[in-house]
Formats: C-alpha cells, sequence, structure tokens
C-alpha cells in the first residue's frame, strides 16, 4: 500500500464515508454514510471497532427488498443474495440474519441515484438499526477519474482489476450488522482476519473474493451480540480472560473414600467482554490437577466431565490415596480464551485401621 493510500485511509476516520476507488489497479477505501461513533480503532489481529449507534436484537430477521425502479440485474441480485446468506451463515454469533422477502422494510438500490460519495461504488446506512437499513451499489460502468467500473460478476470474461460483488456486499452487511473497518499490521500482513476492511482488494489480490466473515469480524459480532450457544467457540481474534472455580464434596476424608469435584468456567465479568461477560462455558476440556502440600508443580489427574444439565459445569469423581492440594484448570485450543485455574483446595485423607473402617468423610 503507498503511502498516498494510508493517507487516503486515515482522513476518512470520523466522516460520512463511502467505498472509494484508490486506484485503477483496484484498491478501494472501504466505508459508511453513518458516522463512525465513539469506539476507538481496533489494533492489528484484534476485533473489528464498533460504528456504535443501536445493535439489532439477537438474531433477529432483517428482510431487505429492492428500491422502486432500481432493481439490480440478476447476476448482481444473486451476489448481493448470496452476500446475506454469507453474513446470516458465518457470523458466529447472535448478530442479526438477512434476506430478501416481499415488502421487506430495509431497501437495497442499485444504479443512480446513491447516497455514496462521488468516488463511492458502494455504501449504506444503519442510522435506523433496529427497524431498517439502506445500501446502495454502482452501476456496472459507471465512470470514475480512474476509468469504469467493473463487477466481476458483470463481465462475461472474468478479468484481473473487476471488483467481486459478493465480497463487496458481504463488506456492507457487515457494517449493516455495526462493524467498522478492521485496523490492519502496517503491512498488512493481517489483511485475511477481515472482510470488512478500509481498502478493497480487487481480483487476483489477498480476499479479493471472500465468501465468509473472517475472524475479527466475527469477533467484534460475539462482543456485541454474543456466540449463538454456550458451546460455541469463541473467535481466535479475542483474547476472553476466563475464570475457573471448583468445591469438593470433602475436605476431608479416610483412605478409599471418594471425593467428587465440581467445577464451573465462564468467562470474567469484566466490562471489556461486553455481551461476552459471565459467559457459561461448556463443552471444553477441563483438568483435575494435585500437588503435594507445600509444593508449586501440579500434576494433572484427570479429565473432568461436562455437565448434559448445566451449562459451564464439569465434575468427577476420584479417591485420593493421600493429602493432596487439588484444583480444576482449563488451558483453551484454538480459540480466543485465556487458561485459568481455581484456587486450590487441600483434602486431607487420614489411615484406618482393623475391621469395619468407614468409607466416608469424616464427620
Amino acid at each position: 500500500m503507498s503511502d498516498r493510500e494510508r493517507r487516503l485511509r486515515r482522513s476518512t476516520w470520523g466522516h460520512p464515508r463511502a467505498r472509494a476507488l484508490l486506484a485503477a489497479g483496484g484498491a478501494a477505501l472501504l466505508g459508511a454514510t453513518a458516522l463512525l461513533g465513539a469506539a476507538g480503532a481496533a489494533l492489528g489481529h484484534g476485533p473489528d471497532p464498533s460504528l456504535g449507534g443501536r445493535l439489532w436484537a439477537q438474531d433477529q430477521a432483517v428482510g431487505y427488498a429492492w428500491k422502486s425502479g432500481q432493481a439490480p440485474p440478476a447476476w448482481m441480485a444473486s451476489a448481493i443474495d448470496a452476500a446475506a446468506a454469507d453474513a446470516s451463515l458465518t457470523r458466529a454469533a447472535r448478530a442479526a440474519t438477512f434476506s430478501r422477502v416481499t415488502g421487506g422494510t430495509s431497501v437495497i438500490a442499485y444504479g443512480e441515484p446513491t447516497g455514496c460519495s462521488a468516488a463511492g461504488i458502494a455504501c449504506f446506512d444503519r442510522a435506523a438499526a433496529p427497524a431498517s437499513f439502506k445500501m446502495w451499489f454502482r452501476a456496472q460502468g459507471f465512470s470514475f477519474d480512474w476509468g469504469a467500473l467493473r463487477w466481476c460478476q458483470g463481465l462475461s470474461v472474468i478479468a484481473n482489476g473487476c471488483f467481486d460483488a459478493e465480497t463487496v456486499a458481504l463488506d456492507e452487511f457487515g457494517h449493516v450488522e455495526v462493524l467498522g473497518h478492521h485496523a490492519n499490521n502496517p503491512d498488512d500482513s493481517d489483511y485475511d482476519q477481515a472482510v470488512v476492511q478500509a481498502v478493497s482488494h480487487a481480483r487476483p489480490a489477498v480476499g479479493w473474493n471472500a465468501r465468509a466473515l473472517a475472524p475479527c469480524d466475527t469477533a467484534r459480532l460475539q462482543l456485541e451480540y454474543d456466540r449463538r450457544t454456550w458451546s460455541a467457540l469463541f473467535s481466535t481474534c479475542l483474547a476472553v480472560p476466563t475464570a475457573v472455580t471448583a468445591t469438593a464434596s470433602a475436605t476431608s476424608v479416610y483412605v478409599g473414600s471418594s471425593v467428587r469435584f465440581t467445577a464451573s468456567l465462564r468467562t470474567t465479568a469484566a466490562t471489556s467482554n461486553r455481551a461476552l461477560t459471565s459467559d457459561p462455558i461448556s463443552n471444553r476440556v477441563v483438568r483435575l490437577q494435585r500437588r503435594t502440600v507445600g509444593t508449586t508443580a501440579w500434576t494433572t489427574v484427570a479429565t473432568m466431565t461436562a455437565s448434559t444439565t448445566t451449562e459451564g459445569s464439569y465434575a468427577i469423581t476420584i479417591s485420593p490415596t493421600a493429602t493432596y492440594e487439588w484444583r480444576a484448570s482449563f488451558t483453551p485450543s484454538g480459540e480466543g480464551l485465556v487458561a485459568s485455574g481455581s484456587a486450590a483446595m487441600k483434602v486431607t485423607v487420614s489411615g484406618c485401621t482393623g475391621t469395619g473402617c468407614p468409607s466416608r468423610p469424616i464427620p
């Protein structure tokens, strides 16, 4: 990306924005007709920033229709409908879903007039959310100072330098949800971590034909709308702190007695977790560990069983053979969570000799 492109990208923050072409070679500045809102810019590999404004209801079904007199041609209509399905199926959160319906209150328009800036190839307005949104797309062949706009789907023979209409529409649906432009690393090495970008790529550059929201897009959607289920994975673009609490059914037992350890795994109550605050985390690997009293090294004894009735709960029953300190421990794998462990619990084990020794907790 040239210095000029970076300057243009930065200069758009805080203004009404539209998708603006930076060069005929295929970079486009992404944007919107809505103002950015109060949220700060995200770091590279961090969640997309939020545009602010009102959210849709969790899992709200939002129907759209073509604007009267500005219905898109069949190839563009198919691309927009496909992008709506892409956004709905890959949102990884309880964000809104989108589909074209008869009489939809949200409108999508193709061709002039648009709500876009003079340089925009597509734009949106979510100011009326959660009631409706608006979206506009420039027509194939629209004349810019750099040349004529080419949508890949509208070409009889696909060619480099065209813009993929489904990808552009997917980006716009991401904005409609509440997503701001992802803030990339200086070298754009993390460009594929988000679809909602300040600079769009034309064919055949990285990310030119995305068909699913990317981790940093879904990270923000999870923060704003929560996960779809308590078992659902957290976006890898997150680092959500967790908390494990654990209890033992007895803290003093005879040899041969059983102790049931129960653990609860949740996200923390930090306000930065937003909709993910204090979420139960189900169907993960939570381990029971022990250590000799007075030492620091923990040894894993067993994997606790996830409850089928209580979300985020895990348990196991064992027969301790000696006095140890115990804890439940969670280490995430392949998702955006931070490891945690419970406080240590000392279980004292006493011997018993002779016949009739009780196999029960000490009174």
